[in-house]
């Protein structure tokens, strides 16, 4: 199997990006996306060229460092799969494929496929986490929560982090993303005592960084974890809560 790649150059955050054209062969179409950029940097090195820079950990599925935009979509292709998922069986032989780095005003390219997704981690610093003082770790089943409800809770925390929903996002919105983290630690017994604090931290974070939720739904489209777009809805309905709340407190 042969493939063509426009894949996008980019030396750092200030100089300016290019798209380059290589061939790359002896492919099989049981390979990753990832496992195609791995061998065409070896071609690269072996010819004395500077290698693709991109980001890969797991490999697994299950850390998001690996997104890119594959033929224009995020990750690539097949639905609801990570770019270290995606298939070549998803292309002809002899296609062009254009590889290029995460699309998205929030996210500044680092070099060649490498974007900065900090202002991702800025929401997590704001109320992505447990701060209450839970004193000793009680006994597993000393606060009881229903089977249903941790389930539902489980499906919303599965959200891995990667940004597509941003990248996938005419706006360039972060809803599902931050939708998610809200909805978990809100279902929970001890994340939810914060529930009214963490919504107002984190939703600031994310309108000083990112676009408003028009609701087009790309977003659910590509996550990698099957993030329902349900999500989103719970921005606004924490927003509010959070309003409510701060009223009642006066």
């Amino acid at each position: 199997m042969k493939l063509t790649l426009e894949i996008w150059r980019q030396e750092g955050p200030d100089s300016p990006g290019r798209f380059e054209h290589h061939t790359v062969d002896g492919l099989d179409e049981s390979m990753s996306v990832l496992e195609l950029l791995d061998r065409l940097n070896e071609q690269l090195v072996n010819s004395g060229q500077e290698q693709v820079s991109f980001e890969s950990d797991c490999r697994e599925g299950i850390c998001g460092a690996c997104g890119i935009q594959v033929g224009g979509i995020p990750h690539g292709p097949e639905r609801n799969t990570p770019a270290c998922h995606q298939r070549l069986r998803s292309f002809q032989d002899g296609q062009t494929i254009r590889l290029e780095p995460f699309r998205s005003a929030s996210y500044p390219v680092l070099r060649d496929l490498m974007v900065n997704r900090h202002a991702l981690d800025k929401m997590l610093e704001a109320g992505g986490h447990v701060a209450v003082n839970a004193g000793t770790a009680p006994d597993a089943d000393a606060v009881p929560v229903d089977h249903e409800t941790v389930e539902d809770a489980l499906d919303f925390a599965a959200c891995i982090g990667c940004g597509a929903c941003v990248a996938a996002c005419p706006n360039g919105s972060a809803h599902l993303y931050l939708g998610a983290k809200l909805t978990h630690l809100a279902m929970l017994p001890l994340p939810s005592q914060e529930r009214t604090r963490r919504a107002r931290a984190m939703i600031e974070v994310a309108e000083d960084n990112f676009g408003p939720c028009s609701n087009y739904g790309e977003c659910a489209e590509v996550c990698p974890a099957g993030v329902p777009l349900s999500a989103v809805a719970a921005v606004n309905k924490e927003r509010l809560r959070a309003t409510f709340k701060r009223r009642l407190d006066k």
